[in-house]
């Protein structure tokens, strides 16, 4: 009968083999690996989240702030910087307002008015050309609140800065008008109605 040889591996095959048997450290390793992606799904879940929580906020306080216009309780005779503070106050929970933003807005834009009919009342949200993501064009917004028994609208528009990159491209909807990545997404919130007769 012939004998059998066994080959004994070199030594750096030896310690390549010890090395990819060893399963001290492999979740350490996964969980490295996986850590990062991980929490880059995380964090745009949750900034996903507060931000249509903050879109929300920015509904319920047009809606107040309408109110206040439609019952007399703020009339034409409130300044635009008392309306702007009032309507800061109202999102100041999720959303900053700076001292600086009262007189000249930065991030919430407001539009209020009155029309003679509801169907002279403006539908599309005012865009920079005719780009549907194209930046805000603010140059017809007016402070401009009607008296007793008149058509009036209070839009609101809110420039929400999006930080987690991952979820950039795909909820703003601002394209710079210079070009350039988008950052932000445009929360609007509308309010028609007709004043009562205070």
């Amino acid at each position: 009968m012939g004998k059998t040889l066994y080959l004994r591996p070199s030594g750096a095959n030896s310690a390549g083999r010890r090395f990819l048997r060893q399963r001290s450290g492999a979740a350490a390793i996964e969980f490295a690996i996986l850590l990062v992606p991980f929490l880059l799904v995380l964090f745009a879940s949750i900034e996903t989240a507060i931000a249509f929580a903050g879109e929300q906020l920015l509904a319920n306080a047009t809606e107040t702030m309408a109110r206040k216009l439609r019952t007399g309780e703020i009339t034409a005779a409130t300044s635009q910087s008392d309306f702007r503070r009032q309507f800061c106050a109202e999102i100041a929970a999720i959303m900053t307002c700076s001292p600086a933003e009262i007189d000249t807005p930065d991030k919430l834009y407001l539009d209020v008015r009155s029309f003679s009919n509801f169907t002279d009342i403006p539908t599309a949200v005012p865009r920079v050309g005719n780009a549907p993501a194209g930046d805000l064009d603010t140059s017809s917004f007016r402070y401009a609140p009607g008296a007793s028994g008149t058509i009036n609208i209070v839009r609101a528009y809110y420039r929400w800065h999006v930080t987690t990159d991952l979820v950039r491209p795909y909820i703003t909807n601002l394209r710079p008008a210079g070009g350039g990545h988008p950052k932000d997404y445009l929360m609007v919130a509308t309010a028609a109605f007709r004043a009562e007769a205070y």
